[in-house]
């Protein structure tokens, strides 16, 4: 069986479970202590073996590709300051070698098709999908023992 190194995260919904305070911040933006809620989901993914994380995104939630994305400005500005510490959290070395893909979902019309709008993406390749709307910490990941079942029974698995 070939290796699980792509995953989907369809994070193009309006969040209006949590509103008021997903009006203005997406809901997987929500911080936990010091992280957004996706960073947790995919820091699993990536120590989970993924290689790509395509993310199936609206126009309305530009901060997700904003986060892990490079920001020049603020890093020069940090290391004026000689802040180190700040620029090790924003240039996380496990997310060195990943490669984030952004995909424009138009309409929003059920997780099937934000799914099918990574099509072009994942060709005929196996690949995980993750739901960034709860946080789970467990070891080993749900995501590590997906993988690793699918890759057991060379079967597709859904939980």
């Amino acid at each position: 069986m070939k290796k699980i190194t792509k995953a989907i995260f369809p994070v193009a919904g309006l969040g209006t479970r949590f509103l008021p305070a997903t009006k203005a911040i997406p809901k997987e933006m929500l911080p936990i202590i010091d992280k957004p809620l996706i960073e947790y989901a995919v820091e699993e993914a990536v120590l989970a073996g993924i290689e790509e994380i395509i993310f199936i995104t609206s126009h309305t939630k530009p901060s997700i590709e904003h986060h892990f994305s490079p920001n020049y400005e603020l890093e020069e500005k940090l290391v004026q300051r000689g802040n180190l510490e700040a620029i090790k959290k924003i240039n996380r070395d496990i997310f060195k070698n990943i490669k984030f893909t952004y995909v424009h979902q138009e309409s929003q019309k059920g997780l099937g098709d934000a799914i099918l709008q990574a099509r072009d993406r994942i060709d005929q390749e196996l690949f995980a999908v993750l739901l960034a709307d709860d946080l789970i910490i467990n070891a080993p990941s749900a995501t590590q023992q997906l993988i690793d079942i699918a890759e057991l029974h060379n079967a597709s698995v859904l939980a």
